[in-house]
């Protein structure tokens, strides 16, 4: 077995979706290849990450209807393991399996992914001895039949668990993307302004302009919001204080590519702090303290 095929079972062990063989293979698999096992820990916890992201809804049967007639009607997707049976195990055991997320992925986008029918029909036609739609008793004495085409068959597998992963964490994905893929200035913001004692103060910049302070005394956490920046030389930079009393305490240097922009404060804000910004050498104040005089000042107390 390579990494390839081992990948494959990985992703079905993570969905609890392998029959009994694959199961078999899997773990020897782990025992053989012990450098694989961050692959199949990897799965484990995407799945379970995924899972957690999303409600528990009753799956459509329109989608469950289109990706099942494709499937039975692949001779080369049925095999001793059951990879059909397997398969509507896979899909039809729980809602965190297949989810009605309309705007991921729809019935005929299922069927879009999946082989063309007429080329299923000529494969169907080729073999007699295989039916376009069994019945239940002859699907359970397909899956008492010795394997055939088991790397197919695995590969059908894979392809239909990655469907129901889509499927039921879609919209868990999209939240997951989004999340990772945002400006930590702007998740941070949100995270301030959903604190229950989230507060704001606003204060005009020198030479024109406004800055607004977000703020959560319980979090720690600061947010400033501001419009109106002067424009810095390459050699300049901006950096945020802290002024705690007679203390300046360095809160961060930003860039700013225009006049508008939204900087994070280091974490530690405290209640009567006030938030100054003043222009520095790049880098930031050589000495530690504000080297020129403030451009704005935020009070929040």
């Amino acid at each position: 077995m390579n990494q390839r095929e081992f990948a494959e079972l990985a992703a079905g062990h993570a969905l609890g979706a392998l029959s009994a063989d694959d199961e078999r293979s899997f773990e020897a698999a782990l025992v053989a290849h012990p450098e694989w096992a961050a692959v199949a820990e990897s799965d484990l916890a995407v799945v379970a990450r995924l899972a957690d992201m999303v409600d528990e809804v009753p799956p459509p049967q329109t989608v469950k209807t289109a990706l099942f007639a494709r499937l039975d009607a692949a001779p080369d997707a049925v095999d001793g393991a059951g990879a059909v049976g397997g398969t509507r195990a896979a899909a039809g055991t729980g809602a965190a399996d297949v989810t009605g997320s309309a705007d991921v992925m729809g019935a005929s986008d299922v069927a879009d992914a999946l082989p063309p029918a007429d080329a299923a029909d000529s494969a169907t036609a080729a073999r007699p001895d295989v039916g376009a739609r069994p019945d239940a008793s002859s699907r359970r004495a397909t899956r008492e039949t010795p394997r055939r085409g088991g790397r197919a068959a695995r590969t059908w597998f894979a392809l239909a668990a990655s469907i129901a992963l889509l499927l039921g964490v879609g919209v868990g994905v999209t939240s997951l993307v989004q999340s990772l893929t945002r400006p930590a200035s702007v998740v941070a913001l949100e995270r301030i302004e959903d604190a229950p004692d989230a507060q704001t103060a606003e204060a005009q910049i020198e030479g024109g302009g406004e800055a607004t302070l977000h703020w959560s005394p319980s979090l720690g956490e600061a947010v400033l919001v501001s419009d109106g920046l002067p424009t810095l030389a390459g050699d300049q930079t901006f950096e945020l204080w802290y002024v705690r009393g007679d203390t300046a305490i360095s809160a961060g240097t930003f860039d700013a590519s225009s006049a508008s922009t939204t900087a994070v404060l280091e974490p530690g804000i405290q209640p009567g702090d006030a938030v100054a910004m003043t222009v520095e050498p790049a880098g930031g104040s050589p000495t530690g303290a504000p080297t020129t005089d403030p451009i704005v000042v935020i009070s929040t107390a």
